[in-house]
């Protein structure tokens, strides 16, 4: 029998050997692996959350989340709404311009009267104009027609043409300056005083009772002139023709002076068909017709003395102020005197009468608003 001999058992061992800088190093980076996954997963996770959450409510649950989700809404609409409040805070409505005031209007403020003479040409009528400014004025009476007839613009109704002055200023001119310094221009018309219109069409003047001629207010030796016929329909229409004139050169406010008939009276006067109607009567008449005619497109004013005011004289028969005017400038003559006291009470009087503005002249005070 054979005999083997046992080997013996080599017994092997496996062994790493690192250095103290190689363990460092591997532990840095096992370290640094570490944060980066933790930061990877940082980052990640709201990402895998709303990724996880729609999956199981939408795939699983089968529910909306656009519908199911009024915070979010509520945030959305906040945030717009607050934009557009910024918006708006940011850019403001612009506040509208002020309309100027209509040439018609009425407000408080002095009157002055000027020398049209002198208004010859556009420097001369801008000096006038800024020196009214500076003395405060806010209304320019322009006289434009006076008691010969006498027109200080080249007019062009018919029956004004023979009438016009040698050298006519240019109206319009001096209602465009004056506005556009603040002063508002009131063109001055002498109304049925008026020689010349009545010498040009018979038919608008009065006449001697049963005869061709023209009635004179005085002899025609001691120098007589004739007046226009406040009866007469062509009269009214005149007047109111040269109202229209000087509106479309730019005149918005008129002052009537003279709307009355001659102060003497005789029965030699030939005033036409009346059909009954005094003289008082036709005045309101023909005040009311040019009202009616410019309603409020034009402001007429009307200027009486203080007696023809306060008294009731044979040229209207009956206080001024009854006739139906709306505004009215007073005239007080520098031999007459009007305190506080007494303008007080001749305001309240026109008030009571129905007069709207008042306007008072008095020269002995030196005073014209």
């Amino acid at each position: 029998m054979a005999h083997y001999k046992k080997r013996p058992k080599v017994k092997r061992y496996r062994r790493s050997f690192y250095s103290r800088e190689m363990k460092l190093k591997k532990g840095i980076g096992i370290a640094v692996l570490v944060l980066a996954v933790l930061g990877i997963g940082w980052l990640a996770a709201p990402h895998v959350l709303d990724w996880a959450t729609h999956t199981w409510y939408t795939v699983v649950r089968n529910r909306d989340l656009s519908a199911s989700s009024p915070a979010v809404s509520e945030a959305a609409s906040s945030t717009a709404a607050s934009e557009a409040a910024a918006s708006s805070v940011a850019e403001p409505e612009p506040a509208p311009e002020p309309e100027p005031t209509p040439g018609t209007a009425i407000v408080a403020g002095s009157w002055a009267e000027v020398d049209v003479t002198t208004l010859t040409d556009e420097a001369a009528i801008t000096a006038a104009a800024q020196q009214l400014a500076a003395q405060g004025a806010v209304y320019a009476v322009v006289p434009l027609k006076d008691t010969a007839g006498s027109l200080y613009y080249a007019s062009q109704v018919p029956a004004a043409a023979g009438s016009v002055a040698a050298n006519p200023v240019d109206a319009a001119a001096i209602a465009r300056v004056f506005k556009a310094n603040g002063i508002t221009p009131v063109a001055q018309l002498a109304a049925f005083r008026d020689p010349a219109g009545a010498r040009a069409d018979h038919a608008m003047a009065i006449r001697y009772k049963g005869q061709e001629y023209l009635w004179l207010d005085n002899k025609a030796s001691a120098g007589g002139n004739p007046w226009l016929n406040p009866y007469a329909a062509e009269a009214v229409q005149y007047i109111g023709d040269l109202i229209e004139e000087v509106h479309g050169m730019g005149f918005d406010q008129v002052l009537l002076k003279n709307v009355q008939f001659p102060s003497s009276t005789s029965s030699k006067q030939d005033y036409g068909s009346t059909n009954g109607v005094d003289r008082a009567g036709q005045l309101a008449a023909d005040i009311a017709a040019w009202q009616s005619r410019f309603g409020t497109e034009v402001t007429l004013w009307y200027g009486y003395s203080l007696s023809q005011v306060t008294d009731a004289t044979s040229a209207l028969g009956v206080p001024a102020a009854q006739l139906g005017m709306k505004n009215l400038l007073v005239e007080v003559p520098g031999s007459s005197t009007l305190d506080e006291a007494g303008r007080t009470t001749l305001t309240q009087m026109l008030e009571d009468a129905g007069v709207e503005h008042t306007v008072i002249r008095d020269d002995a005070a030196g005073r014209f608003e």
